[in-house]
């Protein structure tokens, strides 16, 4: 039986534009195609929380050569591309879950700030426990990380329905004894999660 629904967040529960970024800052700029992604060469792995958000934006201005100004522009659009643009009819399907009976959570792969930019959206007023990579010092798909997911949500792994549009990630999650769906339109995956919780179907 199900207990839990779990759901990634990036192009899962917010749909991301790469049109947004970084392209766009580069070409205001004079940067060459691909100079921002050549300078997130990080030293420490920033999604399992080696670096906190400051270091990561002086990483930026020196790799760039960025005046103060500039790294702050670059520092905003990469926010906004990061968290998108919110999946209205997922959102409210999940946040409908826990009237149900069900427990709901969050597994995400996430930088140093995640959790404030995002807050705006409320995932925290609809979830039981939402887990930050960089907050736990795991990312997916180590199978640590279901493992420690699945205890704060207090469930075991076959309890749980779970969201996410990487396949590894995914396949881990099955490895883990979850029940997983690859995400490609809400819709299905809404179709395929329902089969899941009523027993219907095995993920």
């Amino acid at each position: 039986m199900i207990r839990a629904v779990v759901l990634d967040i990036g192009s899962v529960l917010e749909g991301v534009d790469d049109a947004v970024f970084p392209a766009p800052f580069e070409q205001r700029h004079g940067l060459a195609p691909g100079a921002v992604a050549e300078a997130s060469d990080w030293p420490r792995d920033a999604m399992l929380g080696q670096m906190t958000e400051a270091e990561t934006r002086v990483h930026w201005q020196v790799r760039l050569g960025l005046t103060d100004e500039q790294v702050d522009e670059l520092v905003a659009d990469s926010w906004r591309w990061y968290v998108g643009t919110l999946d209205r009819p997922l959102f409210d399907w999940f946040a409908g879950l826990r009237a149900r009976g069900l427990r709901t959570g969050i597994l995400s792969n996430s930088g140093p700030g995640a959790r404030e930019a995002e807050r705006h959206y409320g995932f925290e007023t609809v979830t039981d426990d939402i887990v930050y990579s960089h907050e736990v010092g795991l990312k997916k798909p180590d199978p640590a990380v279901y493992e420690l997911t699945a205890s704060r949500l207090g469930v075991r792994p076959d309890e749980i329905a779970f969201l996410d549009d990487v396949p590894a990630n995914v396949d881990a999650a099955r490895a883990a004894g979850w029940h997983a769906v690859l995400h490609q339109e809400t819709g299905a995956s809404v179709a395929e999660l329902e089969a899941i919780i009523g027993g219907r179907a095995e993920g």
